[in-house]
């Protein structure tokens, strides 16, 4: 029976940015918010007083001073808070976007592949930014919403008439903050889908700019990026007239409800109920009452910070594969095996591999047609993604039981169109789980066939990727010799020499076989000679294993000629030289290379080791021998 995987989200250990900044930041503007606005509800009080005291003695005194002393703590509170809302934007923005990220590059790469290029540049750039005000903006609509409440407790203090009549007007301003909110919402998160959409397109013309010209479609490219604008317009639009309806009625109301407390206020200071100062105090307090209205920016802000949250969110919550905590001993040979396995997608079984072993030290070449499996296959092999049953072992360990360390650098993969990081080309080859010295660096150019041109480049081994004008070949042999720079015991390379010409493969294939010694090699072969350099083929048909053996024999067979019909080689390519006895030779030599003739013991679908004849039926055999 297969192993059925448990599938769980592993969380890294975080980097100087991936941990919260905390509540404290948060705090700080809230407590620093918050004192501001009870500087303000305190100076309608001590104004109102201080002018009371100015028209009945003309002395002050010590209210004038408190007058002033308000004004000067309002002034550095204010600058205050502006201080602090800045450092936990920066906080929490860095730490949004690094979550997301780390998010990212840990996930499932199925998985992470989902989102477009120009999605996630979105959601890290624009999206966390907004994300990031998000605490701040909490704080402050917090603050906000202190004033009024407070001004309404201090007008019902001064005079409860006027409380009252303000408080007639307030529930027509939280209903319109509350359909605000809601209708923000939707609108927001239209908003920032539209958004993404635009930069996944300009992305992909970016990618595409040569094709495009050469194709001559620019007008039509330029219009298929830009059309979303219309619908990104009408949203925005939207967004505007909400924001508006809702200052606008705020507008209105704020200073109806003012003038009614004047009004109100006045009566009462013409019956005696109230003194100067103290009306003074209940227009004020009637304004700061009426601020409820005001809230309407910074709900807008926190509704759009919510939707940018969630869609960061969605990055840093995507699953990882879970890390074991077991090591491989050292000195291993690096046999692979696969028991069980199945992958599905999308409810279709998309690779069946019952027991196939690859001795360690051989090198496997998995051949099929187009979606066969081979890279579904690769994948599976490397632990870039887990299959949904069955299990992969390395030297009998299974790969999800290694840590995440280990798993990397015994395990080195090689990609079609590999993704060089780093300033220099130096630095792009060091790229990778082990720390390799200068010397390990110029010698895995070399076994790619990259050192001839790197030496020629205006900085050598120093210079700029930005400003080395590499071709395709060249970029992948600068791929290769980052995996061969890291590799461990096992290195899968998947259709990594695919543009490279047959002459260079073949040396590129025979330095990696003198370098590596004894490191197990899985190759995704589209070539024949690919193939026939192989110890073994692994061949694949509609996501299945259909045989295991050596190339010559396989070749015997019309079917799997065919798989090598549909590629572009010629006569040569299928002919003596790389499937006669000379070619044969070589792979022989290859073989001896590991101290042994042949190794492979292969088994499908069977405990006892029997392994599958091209027709699916048992051979008596379990050996591959040439």
């Amino acid at each position: 029976m297969g192993i059925i995987p448990v599938r769980r989200r592993t969380r890294p250990a975080p980097g100087p940015c991936d941990t919260d900044p905390g509540r404290l930041p948060e705090l700080l503007v809230l407590v620093c918010s918050v004192a501001a606005a009870a500087v303000a509800l305190a100076q309608p009080l001590v104004l109102g007083r201080t002018l009371d005291l100015l028209l009945h003695d003309g002395s002050a005194g010590v209210w004038l001073t408190a007058s002033a002393a308000l004004l000067v703590g309002e002034v550095l509170l204010d600058g205050l808070t502006a201080l602090f809302t800045g450092r936990c934007t920066a906080d929490w923005t860095a730490a949004v976007r690094s979550r997301a990220l780390t998010g990212l590059l840990h996930a499932v790469p199925d998985l992470a592949g989902r989102y477009s290029p120009g999605d996630v540049a979105t959601r890290l750039t624009l999206n966390a930014s907004d994300a990031g005000g998000l605490p701040a903006t909490r704080a402050a609509l917090a603050a906000s919403l202190v004033i009024p409440a407070g001004a309404l407790v201090a007008l019902a203090v001064v005079d409860v008439w006027v409380a009252a009549c303000v408080l007639a007007g307030l529930p027509v301003l939280v209903l319109v903050l509350r359909a605000f909110a809601h209708d923000t919402g939707a609108s927001v998160r239209a908003y920032q889908r539209v958004q993404s959409d635009i930069a996944a397109r300009l992305l992909e013309t970016t990618d595409g700019a040569e094709t495009i010209a050469a194709a001559g479609t620019a007008v039509r490219e330029r219009e298929r990026v830009l059309t979303p604008l219309t619908e990104l317009a009408g949203l925005g639009r939207r967004m505007w007239v909400l924001h508006g309806r809702a200052l606008a009625t705020g507008g209105v109301l704020v200073p109806l409800l003012t003038l009614a407390a004047t009004a109100v206020g006045g009566l009462r200071l013409g019956a005696g109920a109230l003194s100067v100062g103290q009306l003074l105090a209940v227009v004020r307090y009637a304004q700061l009452t009426a601020g409820f209205g005001s809230a309407a920016t910074l709900l807008g802000a926190l509704v759009r910070g919510r939707s940018a949250r969630e869609r960061t969110t969605a990055l840093e919550q995507l699953p990882a594969l879970p890390s074991g905590s077991r090591t491989l001993p050292p000195g291993g040979p690096g046999t692979l095996e696969l028991r069980g396995v199945r992958v599905a997608r999308d409810g279709t079984e998309v690779l069946r591999v019952d027991h196939v072993v690859v001795p360690g030290g051989l090198t496997a070449a998995v051949v099929g047609r187009s979606g066969a499996g081979k890279s579904v296959l690769a994948a599976v092999a490397g632990r870039l993604i887990d299959p949904d049953e069955g299990e992969v072992l390395l030297d009998g360990t299974p790969l999800d039981r290694l840590t995440r360390p280990c798993l990397r650098a015994e395990v080195g993969f090689a990609f079609a169109r590999p993704v060089l990081t780093g300033g220099t080309v130096a630095e792009a080859v060091a790229a990778g789980p082990r720390t390799v010295s200068p010397h390990r660096i110029r010698q895995a150019l070399r076994v790619a066939g990259a050192d001839t041109f790197v030496r020629r480049l205006p900085g050598t081994y120093d210079t700029r990727l930005a400003d080395a004008p590499l071709s395709g070949g060249e970029h992948q042999r600068l791929g290769l010799a980052r995996a061969f720079a890291h590799a461990g015991r096992l290195l899968i390379m998947d259709d990594a020499t695919s543009s490279l010409d047959t002459v260079t493969e073949h040396a590129v294939d025979q330095a990696l076989r003198r370098s590596l010694g004894t490191a197990t090699r899985l190759t995704v072969a589209h070539r024949p000679s690919v193939a026939a350099r192989a110890d073994l083929v692994i061949w694949l048909e509609g996501g299945r294993v259909r045989a295991v053996d050596a190339h010559r024999r396989l070749w015997t067979e019309a079917a799997y000629r065919a798989v090598f019909a549909t590629e572009d080689h010629g006569a040569q390519d299928h002919g003596v030289e790389d499937h006669g006895a000379q070619d044969h030779g070589a792979r022989d030599h290859g073989a001896r290379d590991h101290g042994t003739e042949d190794r492979g013991t292969v088994s499908l679908g069977t405990e006892d080791g029997d392994g599958l004849r091209l027709d699916g039926t048992p051979p008596a055999r379990g050996k591959v021998r040439p």
